[in-house]
């Protein structure tokens, strides 16, 4: 097992912390981390997309000119897809992109990014992160303090509101808890800011 610094908020060491090797030390899997990013990004489609096909657009009722004897193509509507202002081929219509992975896929895939994070020791742990009111700078002073300079995502036990809050205005700083844990938002992060109650919560439900 790899061992982690335990830090408190202003950044001084106070501890050390085992990662169990069943989450935080397997060899991480591209091919599936890839494709639970790409179902991730799928789903998160809106899908709205649409246009009209000849059926469906305005007017073309009239044949422009008759069949034979003008020297033009043989025309039916003014509306087919040829024309400026016709109808769209195999126009897209709203659907929906998403789709299902399996179970084991996606613990795989999870396990494969907490792993790489783990190994390119990316992993804070804080003994505890807890806010007394809603403040940003108060927040950003914590992740500086704790050596956080990129991208992050603040792990918590439970939902905390006074820390969703407060660290949603940072850029690149996302926050989530322990049992919600998003592939797509740790390969997008360059570190993983945890409170130790949340590790403990990671490897309940994980190993």
């Amino acid at each position: 097992m790899s061992t982690v610094k335990v830090l408190n908020m202003a950044g001084a060491e106070v501890g050390t912390v085992e990662l169990n090797d069943a989450i935080f030390g397997i060899e991480p899997n591209e091919s599936v981390v890839h494709e639970v990013v790409k179902n991730h990004l799928a789903n998160c489609r809106q899908g709205t997309q649409s246009a009209l096909t000849r059926a469906e657009v305005s007017g073309g009722g009239k044949k422009p000119w008759r069949q034979k004897g003008t020297g033009h193509a043989r025309q039916g509507s003014t509306r087919a897809p040829q024309w400026t202002h016709g109808g769209i081929v195999f126009a897209p219509k709203p659907r929906s992109y998403s789709y299902v992975l399996n179970k084991k896929v996606r613990r795989l895939a999870l396990k494969s990014v907490l792993s790489a994070k783990a190994a390119e020791d990316r992993i804070i742990v804080v003994d505890s992160i807890r806010m007394d009111a809603i403040k940003t700078k108060a927040f950003k002073g914590f992740l500086d303090a704790v050596k956080c300079d990129g991208k992050a995502v603040v792990i918590t036990p439970e939902v905390d509101q006074t820390i969703v809050r407060s660290a949603r205005n940072i850029p690149g700083v996302s926050t989530t808890t322990a049992r919600l844990l998003n592939v797509y938002d740790i390969v997008n992060a360059k570190y993983l800011v945890i409170d130790q109650n949340a590790l403990a919560a990671i490897e309940e439900v994980y190993a």
